[in-house]
């Protein structure tokens, strides 16, 4: 990994914790904050952790983007899973390098990106997406992250077909999960793992009663609450908003019959 920014990579401009943006770094081009703008070709060459000045002499830090940023800050038309909840999932699923993935839906491809990152360089993950404008918004931002060549962008309904078999982990974020239980049965290998992403309570049952009838077991279902502390000598709390409920982790691993 470099050390140092280069021309048409990306970085991370941080001032705050509400002021820090995902750039592309190109000469001839401009970025500008409400703090001032900050010649873009100046930072070709400059060390990760450097501070640089705008305009108007406010001191943003450069930094590598991690894949928490490209998660966050992707061009989205869809609600994204949430990095709490992607974390979750990655490690009760086992999900690491060499791991064959199938995911639907892609959305704006925030879990796929994530997918991507976990189970490259020898990993695969087949994400399946009906809509063909989603899909083309997550190719970008897989591009962007430099992690297409990791995923299979497939037009396709796993609830009516998943063309792929004995892969090790197949995860959902879908309106009706329990429609497609059995074909994700069909598609993991023996021991492999199961995931399913809802908002709703009713959505988990009905997607938990379908896994236990298909005979899946370690069935179990989460919620994963994160909540950020304000950190300052004599004022250190809970801060007053969070986000709250984002959905619920459904959990099992396909038992053979």
């Amino acid at each position: 990994m470099s050390a140092a920014c280069g021309e048409g990579e990306d970085v991370l401009l941080y001032l705050d914790e509400r002021r820090n943006y995902l750039v592309r770094v190109r000469s001839g081009q401009d970025f500008h904050t409400d703090r001032g703008f900050i010649h873009l070709s100046d930072l070709v060459g400059v060390k990760y952790g450097s501070r640089v000045k705008t305009s108007l002499g406010s001191e943003f830090t450069v930094l590598k983007p991690s894949i928490r940023d490209y998660v966050m800050k992707a061009g989205r038309a869809t609600q994204i899973m949430y990095p709490k909840d992607i974390g979750v999932a990655l490690v009760y699923l086992g999900v690491g390098p060499g791991s064959r993935v199938v995911e639907a839906g892609t959305g704006s491809g925030a879990l796929t990106s994530a997918l991507a990152y976990y189970v490259k360089p020898s990993g695969r993950v087949f994400s399946y997406e009906l809509r063909e404008e989603f899909t083309e918004r997550a190719r970008r931002n897989l591009e962007r992250a430099g992690l297409l060549e990791y995923v299979e962008l497939r037009s396709g309904d796993v609830t009516v077909k998943i063309d792929e078999r004995d892969v090790d982990a197949v995860i959902f974020d879908l309106a009706t999960p329990w429609l497609g239980v059995g074909n994700a049965y069909e598609a993991l290998r023996g021991g492999g793992g199961f995931a399913s992403f809802s908002p709703t309570v009713e959505q988990v049952v009905k997607t938990v009663e379908t896994l236990r009838d298909w005979g899946f077991v370690c069935v179990e279902t989460v919620e994963c609450m994160l909540r950020r502390i304000k950190v300052k000598a004599g004022e250190t709390r809970p801060e007053t908003l969070m986000i709250g409920h984002t959905g619920y982790l459904s959990f099992a691993r396909k038992a053979l019959r």
